[in-house]
């Protein structure tokens, strides 16, 4: 019979596993930056910036205060030029992941794109034979910098969606180009076979490549089912699920029960059962821990919506909402805003879970130094509660 596993032991392996049960290092560099995205796998990407844009967020929560420069630097963002350690594509979403993990995605890359897309590539050949063209001749750019005569303004900002934006997307999502890093956010692109290392410029086979990446889902999310290991790398759930199938054959995965779950559950083999775990941390709507929505509802009885989709007038726990984790469990969720004009981190609105009610003002006491923490590294002098939610006023009364 599988082994079973109560929802606590569930919880507290997930939360071991994406690294938010650890000792936060003293000094937390750029070592500490690349150990923490190894541990996620990717690092998701999003352009609202409304408390701060989300992939510096995963980071701040696993090793708390950090220099963003220092990511920055990494990532090639705003700080100098070529290709380095770290490149993007669509792993999961929009993801920052290690240039050396280029060949777990080839299958991916080779794979048809939705027809619509496939239809407007055979229409616009010529445009897309340009457009790789000028990156060739001129180095890496931005799409703005191009200097195609197509390339025309819509008015959309960095976001200008032209023709030659869907061009060079095109030649993004086959591998042709690849990302270098960013300028005020905006992709710099160039042409794969110049900047990528000879290592990184080979396929790997696509069934060898899915086994990798349900192993590695496995290995971030601890104890999970066959749809949230299908959702980490977003395949298909019967190409998960023969991986699945191949990894509990070579005894790599073991196949648990969790109490409560209506589906089965997948634990690594030699995976420890911690018995307790202390973690606080304001997560990102975009974390790992909780960006499959059916896993965190699964795992924490949390029902989760972002916000920023929903009309104002429908909106029931803010704009920007973030959950926040104590221990074990996901205890609130706060919509934070930088005021950065009037130096001051806005919460906005403040809500707590109704099973975390009976300890709401000791829970109050464990998150208010992570909004004192979370201004200051944002470079904002206080922490002021200015909207509503049913623990506004807790957080108000512990931070003065």
């Amino acid at each position: 019979m599988p082994r079973r596993l109560s929802l606590e032991q569930a919880r507290r392996v997930a939360v071991t596993a994406q690294g938010l049960g650890r000792a936060r290092p003293a000094r937390p560099g750029a070592a500490a930056l690349r150990r923490t995205i190894s541990r996620m796998g990717v690092l998701q990407l999003d352009s609202v910036n409304v408390f701060e844009r989300s992939h510096y967020l995963p980071l701040l929560a696993r090793i708390g205060p950090y220099d963003r420069a220092e990511l920055d630097r990494l990532l090639r963002h705003d700080h100098g030029a070529g290709l380095g350690a770290y490149t993007e594509y669509v792993a999961h979403e929009a993801a920052v992941l290690p240039v050396s993990d280029w060949p777990l995605w080839a299958w991916h890359r080779e794979q048809p794109m939705r027809p619509g897309f496939v239809a407007w590539g055979a229409e616009h050949a010529a445009l897309i034979a340009d457009v790789l063209g000028e990156f060739a001749e001129r180095g890496p750019l931005c799409v703005r910098e191009l200097e195609h005569p197509q390339n025309v303004s819509t008015g959309g900002g960095w976001w200008n969606r032209n023709d030659v934006h869907w061009a060079a997307t095109w030649l993004f999502r086959r591998g042709e180009l690849v990302v270098v890093g960013r300028r005020r956010f905006e992709r710099r692109l160039a042409v794969a076979d110049d900047v990528l290392p000879p290592e990184a410029r080979t396929s790997m086979p696509r069934d060898d490549a899915v086994l990798e990446l349900v192993r590695r889902a496995a290995a971030t999310y601890g104890v999970a089912t066959l749809d949230d290991l299908a959702d980490y790398p977003r395949l298909r759930m019967a190409t998960a699920k023969a991986a699945v199938d191949r990894l509990v054959a070579n005894g790599e995965l073991e196949p648990v029960v969790v109490d409560g779950w209506d589906r089965p559950a997948f634990l690594a083999v030699g995976t420890r059962i911690p018995r307790a775990v202390e973690a606080a941390a304001l997560l990102s709507p975009f974390d790992p821990l909780v960006w499959h929505r059916p896993r965190a509802e699964r795992l924490f009885g949390f029902r989760y919506r972002i916000s920023i989709y929903t009309p104002a007038a429908q909106r029931v726990h803010g704009y920007y909402v973030m959950p926040v984790l104590v221990d074990d469990r996901i205890v609130g969720r706060v919509d934070l805003k930088s005021d950065r004009a009037a130096g001051v981190l806005r919460v906005q609105h403040a809500h707590i879970e109704p099973d975390a009610v009976a300890r709401r003002g000791a829970l109050a006491r464990r998150v208010a130094p992570l909004l004192y923490e979370a201004a200051a590294w944002q470079g904002l002098e206080s922490v002021e509660v200015t909207g509503p939610g049913t623990w506004a006023g807790d957080l108000q009364r512990e931070l003065g």
